[in-house]
């Protein structure tokens, strides 16, 4: 997850340099048609398809439905700090749900959530 103010060439490169320090080079990126977004994967993933499809993206965001969901009695947040630690709590929550993560897969799904943050607390 990444917060900015602008969506800008410097703001898109420092969202791809982070991504690809998490992870490993993709074949294909899916994102909008910003220009910011084509001169920056151009630039640092040269040989991955940039899929800038109509509904290429609606699966990412479509998972945006809870977060929004969430954020709605708020009603919306007020700085970029306050974003972007929700938004990242709320994708790991997430994560943790989907088996992402080696926290509490030995039991049932439903009790997923509370396993692991009864193994996080051990070790915090």
């Amino acid at each position: 997850m990444y917060v900015s103010k602008h969506r800008d060439i410097p703001s898109a490169r420092r969202f791809f340099t982070t991504s690809l320090m998490a992870h490993r080079s993709p074949v294909e990126v899916i994102t909008d048609r910003a220009p910011a977004l084509a001169n920056v994967t151009d630039e640092l993933i040269p040989a991955a398809f940039h899929n800038t499809g109509q509904y290429e993206n609606n699966r990412c965001e479509a998972d945006h439905g809870r977060l929004k969901a969430r954020l709605r009695p708020m009603r919306g947040l007020k700085t970029d700090r306050t974003a972007s630690v929700v938004i990242r709590g709320h994708a790991f929550v997430q994560n943790l749900r989907r088996g992402h993560y080696e926290l509490g897969v030995e039991v049932a799904s439903v009790f997923r959530l509370a396993t692991a943050f009864d193994e996080l607390q051990l070790v915090i």
